[in-house]
């Protein structure tokens, strides 16, 4: 055998052997965070007795499912080792857009929904393109899409709300299937998916291999740009849907909608047990932090705490997320 036909059988042998450790790894934060969801529940059913009411864990559901779809597309990018600041504004102008062709433009809800979501959409394009073909960090370019996104929704709205939306389009935010909310049943479907892409697919692999070593990932033939162009691509998307779903349930399109929501996404990754770093996270990890984040939210409003405080309870929570992941990475 010559030394050429060796020297790729060993690269093709190490690129294998890369793969496998990251599709195989123990790493399963998830179990962490499920405690700290059982711990928290208990805690908040003992400090409020409407916490566990049928009537309240339906309304955690729903709240919760918008923030775990734009978490789910979170996930993707966090794996990579990159950050989206840009989530909030996407869905503030997105449910903007299809309020505003619904309303003022005369258009029929699914046309209007269709081009509502290619538009919002278009900033996660946006911002893959100058991410993977320039050196500009992430969160550098996520931010400006923010102010820019945010900036198209009052700039379109003239910085009031539209309202006037059918009840037919009001379904898809307040329905029901069955006894479960229509938001719920989306944000199912998304995270099945999400997690069948994550688990069982080669971009899912690459993905996660991006974020723990990306000159091995490009060593091994795989188009790094293309990876990082479609993560931001699903973000963005995730974030249109959420802007679809907020603007039904809100019977309006918001310009100041989804403020903040970049916070809860992140949070929701990390706490679920994403590695801020990169490389190691799952998606079910992400549906059980964005529980917990809920949770928070849902049962300080259930004891009257003030929303500052809330913010700052939740800026905790993200940084003693890190430190314990932190911790237990150490320790394996």
């Amino acid at each position: 055998m010559d030394l050429e036909l060796t020297q790729k059988i060993s690269s093709s042998d190490k690129k294998n052997s890369f793969f496998e450790k990251i599709n195989n790894s123990y790493y399963k934060p998830e179990i962490y965070a499920v405690i700290g969801l059982i711990l928290l529940s208990i805690a908040l059913s003992i400090a409020s007795p409407y916490f566990f009411t049928s009537r309240n864990m339906i309304n955690l559901a729903r709240q919760v499912s918008l923030n775990a779809i734009i978490a789910t597309g979170m996930t993707f990018v966090i794996l990579t080792g990159g950050i989206d600041l840009s989530v909030g504004s996407i869905v503030a102008f997105t449910g903007t857009l299809i309020a505003g062709f619904i309303v003022n433009s005369g258009m029929s809800p699914v046309l209007a929904s269709i081009l509502g979501l290619a538009l919002g959409t278009s900033f996660g394009v946006f911002n893959g393109l100058v991410i993977s073909n320039t050196k500009i960090p992430p969160i550098i370019v996520t931010l400006g899409t923010m102010s820019m996104a945010r900036g198209a929704a009052l700039l379109y709205t003239g910085g009031s709300p539209i309202a006037g939306l059918s009840a037919g389009f009001k379904f898809i935010g307040r329905g029901y299937l069955g006894a479960i909310p229509v938001p719920v049943w989306i944000m199912v479907i998304i995270l099945a998916v999400a997690s069948v892409v994550l688990n069982k697919t080669k971009f899912g692999r690459h993905v996660c291999a991006l974020g723990d070593n990306e000159e091995t990932v490009r060593l091994s033939g795989i188009s790094v740009k293309a990876i990082k162009m479609k993560i931001y691509m699903i973000t963005g998307f995730m974030s249109a849907i959420a802007g679809l779903i907020l603007a039904a349930r809100l019977g309006s399109g918001q310009p100041l909608a989804g403020e903040g929501w970049e916070l809860d996404a992140i949070a929701a990754t990390v706490v679920g047990g994403t590695d801020i770093m990169g490389g190691r996270g799952t998606i079910i990890g992400t549906l059980i932090g964005a529980f917990i984040i809920g949770i928070i939210n849902n049962g300080l409003n259930l004891l009257n705490v003030s929303p500052y405080l809330q913010l700052v309870v939740k800026g905790a929570v993200i940084v003693g997320a890190v430190f314990v992941r932190s911790g237990v990475v150490k320790r394996k």
